[in-house]
């Protein structure tokens, strides 16, 4: 039975894949968490109670700037891969407390960097973002272009950490994956996320806000595909230089180190307002709609190329977003009890 370190496991994604790791089986997952106050602690615990039904299961509460509460999390029951979810998420948020992204998305990966070395882990993977791109104009994006152009603290906290993982792959031989997430949605999300506020706000009535008018697009992904991307690229990690055959064309690993980045995307660009679409149809409600100028911070796409996701694991996202709507929808109607009246509405067209 391998045991696995997943940092955030009271929250969206480390939650899923938590799961996943426990409803497959041979697997003992350490869960860490602060449950901070960001958003809900009510959907954190939630989330949490779901996971200590299982008896594999181990939970910590703790920040990750505490490196002795890491290190005693994992003292009895050393961990054979670790899986670095937690983070002070919200690119808004970072423009208002880009303190609480300094410690918790710096300070706190250095800390997990850490423990991976102490322990020789035989894999290292840890979220990073589509953000990353910044200011990218070129698409899809993909793992080898440029990057240095963030335009948020968020973004640059964890371009931080790709670097500072790629510094302890190459130092400690760590082999280490980074995957950059393209805005994932699904059940058990984050209720900070544009989705999630817009079936809140439209089943209550009020006006969404719209970003630039509407004329945005995102690369959609599904929190199921994430998290089996997550699962699969844990059986393939870089390998370093000296055992490697020849690398394969787009490849991102490092030339120097166990190090490789991996875009986990839907290889799709959406419009906004077709999304939001979707959740006017799945509510059967049409919203109110508020249209507001650009946001600091923010970009008007963001498009995903997965071929080296697919080329290293045979997998490839592809829930539509008709698909993943209905889910959260079904999954929103459920959790907070909205009953048929409430969501009927407005018929939509």
């Amino acid at each position: 039975m391998r045991t696995v370190l997943v940092t955030g496991t009271a929250g969206f994604i480390g939650f899923h894949v938590a799961r996943l790791l426990l409803a497959e089986g041979g697997f003992r997952v350490i869960g860490y968490d602060n449950l901070n106050s960001y958003y809900d602690v009510k959907l954190k615990e939630g989330r949490r109670a779901i996971l200590k039904e299982h008896a594999n299961y181990t939970d910590v509460i703790g920040d990750l700037e505490d490196l002795e509460t890491l290190k005693a999390a994992v003292a009895d029951t050393p961990p054979d891969v670790i899986i670095h979810l937690a983070a002070q998420a919200g690119v808004r948020h970072s423009l208002d407390a880009p303190g609480e992204y300094i410690q918790s998305n710096v300070v706190g990966t250095f800390n997990v960097m850490e423990i991976a070395r102490e322990h020789k882990v035989a894999h290292l993977m840890m979220a990073s973002t589509s953000s990353a791109y910044g200011a990218n104009t070129e698409y899809p994006f993909r793992e080898t272009q440029k990057s240095d152009l963030p335009l948020t603290i968020y973004a640059a906290t964890k371009k931080a950490t790709e670097g500072m993982g790629h510094c302890y792959a190459s130092l400690w031989g760590i082999p280490t994956t980074m995957f950059r997430f393209f805005t994932v949605y699904g059940p058990w999300g984050r209720p900070d996320m544009a989705y999630f506020k817009f079936t809140d706000r439209i089943l209550n009535g009020q006006p969404i806000d719209i970003y630039n008018h509407g004329e945005m697009e995102r690369d959609f992904t599904y929190v199921d595909d994430l998290v089996r991307a997550i699962r699969l690229l844990m059986d393939a990690p870089p390998l370093p230089p000296e055992e490697r055959g020849e690398d394969f064309p787009g490849d991102s690993v490092s030339p120097v180190a166990p190090h490789r980045l991996v875009n986990i995307g839907n290889s799709q660009s959406e419009r906004l307002l077709d999304f939001i679409e979707e959740i006017e149809r799945a509510l059967g409600q049409k919203a109110k709609r508020n249209y507001m100028d650009m946001q600091p911070g923010d970009v008007k796409k963001t498009w995903a190329d997965a071929t080296l996701l697919q080329a290293l694991t045979g997998y490839k996202p592809e829930t539509s977003i008709r698909e993943g709507v209905d889910a959260f929808v079904a999954w929103y109607v459920d959790f907070y009890g909205i009953d048929a009246a409430q969501k009927r509405g407005m018929p939509a067209s």
